[in-house]
């Protein structure tokens, strides 16, 4: 709880005056993960705008408060190219049309995907820094993510399996990024014994004749969850909050924290 009020004040620092206002410049964020990391690693005022994700409590990386200091974003070309900004960081899925308008208006435009393992995500880090112009910040962040992993990586040889579910009946498959973080703590992805190889949808009925060791999910209170308790009465139920399974990069380290937390408490 103190580091998170520390790192809460640190953000909101310096935020007093609106960000992006004046006569353009800055950078324009589509995607909530790209937030995740400009809003530590530059001022405020060089954020011109950061995606509509971030303010909405069921999708954002960051806190609230400091998410609605800054002007939220939609994502359509119109909003973006009238903000001038010296660059726009956005999605690979962004639509083809919204990336001609970008070209068309001379923006700089970079895009990036989502990160399938710590790697990756480190590496995403890194060039989402480099774009903006603060290398250092990016490798601030990539250093703690490095000893969150140091800290919390479980080598015991004890592997309880465990089912993650994103929201609903939409649990974590293999090659992702919440299946490194899981197994880095210590724990099986038991999604593969069910027939899932990616994220998808598992019903309690499809898990309920061999459960895992643990099932996590990322609300306290929903039908899927309801009808896993009542189907699973003897099987661990954790709690993993939405906030730390939307993106990588910074939310590594409370993430790989909560997990391990979860698995040290089977």
């Amino acid at each position: 709880m103190r580091r998170g009020a520390i790192l809460l004040a640190l953000l909101l620092g310096g935020c007093a005056q609106s960000p992006g206002a004046g006569g353009g410049g800055g950078i324009v964020s589509t995607n909530p993960c790209v937030d995740s990391v400009l809003v530590r690693i530059l001022p405020p005022a060089r954020i011109a705008g950061i995606s509509h994700y971030s303010q909405d409590p069921s999708a954002t990386s960051i806190p609230l408060a400091v998410a609605r200091r800054f002007r939220g974003i939609a994502g359509t070309a119109e909003e973006v190219i009238a903000l001038h900004p010296d660059l726009v960081i956005a999605s690979t899925y962004t639509p083809p049309a919204t990336q001609a308008a970008y070209a068309r208006a001379g923006l700089k435009t970079l895009l990036v995907g989502i990160p399938d393992s710590i790697a990756e995500s480190q590496a995403q880090v890194t060039q989402i820094a480099d774009a903006a112009g603060a290398p250092m910040g990016g490798a601030r962040i990539n250093a703690e993510i490095d000893r969150a992993v140091a800290r919390w990586s479980h080598k015991d040889g004890r592997s309880p399996s465990a089912l993650l579910y994103i929201s609903g009946d939409l649990a974590t498959g293999g090659s992702t990024l919440l299946n490194d973080m899981m197994t880095r703590v210590g724990f099986r992805n038991a999604a593969a014994s069910y027939g899932l190889t990616h994220t998808g949808t598992l019903s309690a009925e499809t898990i309920v004749t061999q459960p895992p060791a643990v099932v996590i999910a990322s609300e306290r209170e929903s039908r899927g969850t309801a009808l896993r308790h009542r189907l699973l009465p003897n099987t661990p139920q954790a709690v993993f909050p939405r906030v730390l399974i939307n993106c990588g990069g910074p939310t590594i380290p409370p993430a790989l924290e909560r997990l391990a937390a979860i698995r040290a408490g089977l």
